[in-house]
């Protein structure tokens, strides 16, 4: 990201509710960047403490501690090192799906997320927490971890509403 710019990805409606997309290119390989998304010591740094059984139907357990929130689900799907999908909830809680897919780019990767939520739950809000949680993802890449940059959160919150509000 080129300074403080916002450059959100996109939200669509459908049948059910809503599905975020946001891309990333990165400058590394996808075998790092799926390192990123799948390996506990290495999600640590980026998104937050957790679990992941390495296998379609293992468990994915992600504890956002200060937020409240956990992620306590299925491995929806698992084709390493380019698809993993998983939903972002636990419990008795509504289905919400996360697809992560890593492609080889030119001098590196793209890492795309896909986000779906249901239609009374807060799109933007959820857009603009994993766009932060992905600049964290890049600093982490680089070897420069990052605290979860708020600033970015709430300008990012901003892009996704004006967008929804369209």
């Amino acid at each position: 990201m080129d300074g403080n710019a916002v450059r959100p990805g996109t939200i669509r409606r459908y049948g059910e509710g809503f599905e975020g997309r946001i891309e990333r290119r990165l400058d590394h390989g996808p075998d790092a960047v799926w390192r990123m998304l799948t390996e506990p010591d290495q999600f640590v740094q980026w998104l937050a403490p957790g679990t992941i059984e390495l296998r379609e139907g293992g468990r994915v357990h992600i504890d956002f501690g200060d937020s409240g929130v956990v992620i306590d689900s299925p491995l929806l799907a698992f084709d390493p090192p380019r698809l993993l999908a998983y939903s972002w909830s636990s419990g008795d809680e509504p289905n919400r799906p996360l697809h992560w897919e890593v492609e080889p780019a030119e001098g590196g990767s793209l890492l795309t997320l896909t986000i779906r939520i249901p239609a009374d739950e807060d799109i933007a809000k959820a857009c603009a927490g994993f766009d932060a949680h992905l600049d964290m993802l890049a600093a982490a890449l680089e070897g420069v971890p990052i605290k979860f940059p708020f600033q970015r959160y709430v300008d990012a919150r901003k892009a996704y509403q004006e967008m929804v509000a369209a």
